[in-house]
């Protein structure tokens, strides 16, 4: 393993006396702007969101690159560190979205587990830089606040597939991995999302989602976007987690796939959405909380052109308490 990313290191798709387009990189909440400023609807215009794909195949120059270094191009084996995607083990035990939302509606009732600001996550992605390999390697972030509105962060590397157990712990001590980062953030406060507190009433929390992604029509795919970054900044709550399950049961296109194991072994559910040509995406929710486990973006057809083979894996995020 050692020697293989040794190998993806010594690539450098951006040498010094090469052409330099001013690449660098950008973290998951950046992506998710600059698609929104290519891709959105221009101020002062209204129109009809479409549904977009992450990390946009129209995006040829860029994807091209990425996917030949990381995948070996059409005729080349993948990466070890490219991941594979994950797998519905029973498409017999899928269960509606409707029956989440009821059961996490139950579960809610007692308060418990509480709100909590800060996140526990384990991602990766594709992504270009002028001086390094185009892949993002795994991480685990853990992000935990204090009373008074500072906060810390902590950023190890993982394996690959994220199997096995977190390297981090939930106050952010390293039990294994190599450490990529440790910052401690001055105070922050703020009224609008994501600092602003998330409400745990399906309606407030449509608007509060809508906002965060500075929205006016959430479509699902917008609705799993502004998920994601919700998730990047708070651990929902039961209350929180039972009225976002009732948004997603209400979403158009998400449809029950099975029982699946994550990368981090635990029994989810599977619900698909074809976006864009050749994308889908999978959320995984625990069944009896409504809580959101992870969510994964893959091709679905091959494009020799970009090197692109169905199944691929464009991106992932798992979440943690």
């Amino acid at each position: 393993m050692a020697d293989e990313l040794d190998l993806l290191r010594a690539v450098d798709p951006a040498p010094a006396d090469g052409p330099h387009f001013g690449d660098g990189p950008l973290d998951h909440a950046a992506e998710r702007h600059l698609d929104r400023l290519l891709h959105g609807p221009r101020p002062g215009r209204r129109t009809r969101s479409r549904p977009r794909l992450l990390w946009g195949l129209t995006a040829a120059v860029v994807t091209a690159t990425t996917l030949a270094v990381l995948l070996g191009g059409s005729s080349g084996a993948p990466a070890v560190a490219a991941p594979r995607p994950l797998t519905v083990r029973d498409h017999s035990t899928a269960v509606p979205l409707a029956q989440v939302a009821e059961l996490a509606a139950v579960a809610a009732t007692d308060g418990s587990p509480a709100l909590r600001r800060g996140t526990h996550v384990q991602s990766w992605s594709l992504a270009m830089s002028d001086d390094r390999p185009p892949v993002t390697l795994p991480e685990e972030r853990v992000v935990r606040w204090r009373a008074d509105g500072t906060h810390t962060e902590v950023v190890v590397a993982t394996d690959p597939d994220h199997a096995g157990r977190p390297v981090l712990t939930d106050t952010g001590r390293v039990e294994d991995g190599h450490v990529l980062s440790r910052r401690t953030f001055p105070p922050m406060w703020g009224d609008a999302p994501p600092l602003s507190t998330p409400p745990h009433d399906p309606a407030k929390l449509r608007a509060y989602l809508t906002d965060l992604i500075h929205g006016d029509i959430l479509t699902t795919s917008e609705l799993l976007d502004a998920t994601a970054e919700l998730l990047d900044n708070w651990t929902l709550g039961a209350p929180e987690s039972a009225a976002l399950a009732d948004l997603l049961a209400d979403a158009k296109g998400l449809r029950p796939a099975g029982q699946v194991t994550d990368r981090l072994g635990r029994t989810g559910q599977a619900y698909v959405l074809d976006v864009g040509t050749g994308g889908r995406r999978m959320l995984i929710l625990d069944p009896a909380t409504g809580a959101v486990l992870g969510l994964e973006t893959t091709f679905t057809r091959d494009d020799p052109a970009y090197g692109v083979r169905a199944g691929d894996v464009m991106e992932y995020r798992a979440w943690m308490r």
